[in-house]
């Protein structure tokens, strides 16, 4: 899925990190993040996913665990996505951690299905720190207060209308960043399936080095 509006929900963390080939592999693109960082251990959301030329995916977001970086707390951003050109789960998770409304990514791992996880180097990590995860508040306009209706319930909602023409609905109860409902000016969409409250890590085995080309080949397809 693509958008160009930021809005209050996690990228998924390989495409802002991974090479092109990723992309060529069915994995979807999704908006930068933005939203109210309100991290809690174990809780996030499972979400369903619709691109404006209409594919859909399932998109879980969760966060996994919590360290200390640099004298400051950091979280394990988890993203595990299905659909695409590949079977199978693909997922990723970043430790962050946020000063203001800025954001540090330290380490990123990510793990497709039938291989160890890889983790991304410092050099690697290096080339992309421009990204930056912001505020919604400080990229849109507050619209007021909503109650909508999603497949995972009925929630009270703050609309925020962001500058590049998309609309995101936040409520606390759907951390780490409120997400219940986005769409973009392109017509992309997400919406809450359901509030995630026991999440586990789902990145299994030892991580070894981030190999480009051993991921391209495992998104081939079998003839």
């Amino acid at each position: 899925m693509k958008a160009a509006c930021r809005i209050a929900i996690a990228a998924l963390l390989l495409v802002s990190l991974s090479p092109a080939g990723i992309v060529q592999m069915g994995i979807m693109r999704t908006p930068d993040m933005a939203g109210i960082w309100n991290p809690v251990v174990g809780s996030g959301g499972s979400y369903d996913t619709q691109s404006a030329d209409g594919k859909t995916r399932h998109m879980d977001m969760f966060i996994a665990g919590k360290e200390s970086v640099g004298g400051k707390d950091a979280y394990w951003l988890e993203i595990s996505i299905e659909g695409g050109q590949r079977p199978g789960a693909i997922v990723a998770k970043s430790l962050i951690a946020f000063d203001g409304a800025n954001s540090q990514v330290s380490r990123t791992i990510i793990q497709m299905q039938g291989q160890p996880p890889m983790e991304m180097s410092e050099q690697m990590m290096g080339a992309r720190q421009g990204n930056k995860y912001t505020d919604i508040r400080s990229q849109g306009q507050n619209v007021g207060s909503e109650t909508i209706t999603v497949p995972a319930g009925t929630f009270v909602c703050d609309h925020w209308h962001s500058n590049n023409g998309g609309d995101v609905w936040i409520s606390p109860k759907a951390p780490p960043f409120g997400l219940i409902k986005s769409s973009s000016k392109e017509g992309s969409t997400i919406v809450l399936a359901h509030v995630i409250t026991d999440a586990k890590d789902r990145i299994t085995g030892t991580p070894v080095a981030f190999d480009p080309m051993r991921m391209m080949q495992q998104g081939k397809q079998p003839q």
